[in-house]
């Protein structure tokens, strides 16, 4: 079942993608989901690879709802994609990093919290709740259900109502662990009620470190 996500201090650890241009008009411009894990740097978020290709500024609002930006505003500084999504857009490389810049001296990660990002999890071993932006929403909803494998390298979900906009959803755990993102196979899906995500592995492991390095 898919429901409008309760107002909590995890919950605002997810939130929308916005061209930076729109900052000042949020309402209705959201395009993409992304949600803050955990770096020394304090400042990372992880959402989907074709959710930052191209180069257009970007924002990220944590705990976004009905326009407004309860936790501010936050600037992408730079981005970090697999080398696989670069070189081809390859679905099992779709998912990506982004560094905030601070916002009134604090990080993004002292204001909301963060999820832990983990790789080398089995899929299916628990329940993972999905939590993202459509399109044609102004508020989170999110899903709770247990994933299975798709293939080695992609996992899938059943949740309904996860459409254009949810790119970028983190799968977090029981255990406030980040194991999936909503893309991959079909950029996440082509119907609103099946959805996928790049099973983290090496290569996942290593853009972290990179990303979490830099920030």
């Amino acid at each position: 079942m898919t429901a409008v996500s309760a107002t909590t201090p995890p919950s605002a650890r997810v939130g929308a993608l916005f061209a930076a241009d729109k900052a000042g008009a949020l309402s209705g411009n959201h395009f993409c989901t992304a949600s803050v894990v955990h770096s020394a740097g304090r400042n990372l978020i992880l959402t989907a690879a074709h959710c930052v290709s191209g180069d257009r500024d970007l924002v990220f609002v944590p705990g976004y709802r009905a326009g407004k930006a309860p936790y501010g505003v936050w600037s992408v500084r730079k981005r970090f994609v697999p080398g696989g999504w670069s070189r081809d857009q390859d679905e099992d490389s779709d998912l990506a990093f982004a560094v905030l810049d601070p916002l009134k001296g604090d990080d993004v990660e002292d204001v909301v919290g963060a999820n832990r990002f983990v790789t080398g999890r089995r899929t299916g071993v628990t329940p993972v709740t999905v939590s993202g932006y459509p399109d044609e929403r102004e508020v989170p909803v999110s899903c709770t259900n247990r994933p299975s494998a798709h293939s080695d390298t992609q996992q899938r979900i059943d949740c309904p109502k996860f459409t254009s906009g949810t790119s970028g959803s983190p799968w977090v755990n029981g255990r406030h662990e980040t194991v999936g993102v909503l893309g991959g196979h079909e950029m996440g899906g082509s119907t609103p009620d099946t959805s996928y995500s790049v099973v983290f592995a090496d290569e996942a492991a290593e853009l972290y470190e990179v990303a979490a390095g830099a920030s």
